[in-house]
């Protein structure tokens, strides 16, 4: 995959931002340009539509998330802490991301893009659990995980190794496993 160009990475930025802020459907192409002092065809150059720079923006994301479930998967045995720990890192790095999937839910179940994030949950249960878990390690796991990614939007501005530390410990809790450090 092409790295995108400068333009192209400032167009994603502002559009994150504004799609944040105003919502997609209520932000246009030309405010886009507009904000960048870009003309509109030259936006159109790098995105033919509204929906295709929604999807630029996500889709590393979503291939990352799904890059990181197919390690874990493919392990014979992944400690709970390197698991957990990983997701948390993830999104982390990705909170700008993840705050625009969920301000944005019902635009990107639109696109498709919410089953691939959903399914992500039971994935990493099977994982934990095996591949039959109960409903109350599922429900353990929907508690963990969607908490996890809660806390990385709702503290933006906790230390790192704070927020990660108390992250995992209330994961570990929810999920009822030891929260021991790794050798």
């Amino acid at each position: 995959m092409a790295r995108p160009s400068d333009t192209k990475k400032r167009i994603m930025q502002t559009a994150r931002e504004l799609f944040v802020t105003k919502g997609v459907q209520q932000t246009s192409l030309q405010e886009i340009a507009d904000r960048l002092g870009i003309t509109k065809p030259a936006l159109y150059y790098h995105f033919t539509s509204r929906e295709e720079l929604v999807r630029s923006i996500v889709t590393p994301l979503l291939d990352e998330g799904d890059e990181f479930l197919s390690r874990m998967e493919d392990r014979a045995d992944v400690p709970p802490l390197e698991l957990i720990e990983g997701f948390f890192d993830f999104h982390h790095r990705h909170r700008a991301d993840v705050l625009l999937l969920v301000a944005e839910l019902s635009t990107l179940a639109e696109l498709g893009l919410i089953d691939t994030v959903l399914a992500w949950r039971a994935r990493l249960t099977r994982i934990l659990f095996g591949p039959e878990p109960t409903l109350e390690q599922e429900a353990r796991a929907v508690l963990a995980f969607g908490g996890m990614q809660d806390c990385t939007m709702q503290f933006p501005d906790a230390p790192y190794d704070e927020l990660k530390a108390a992250t995992v410990t209330a994961a570990c809790a929810a999920l009822g496993i030891e929260n021991h450090p790794r050798d």
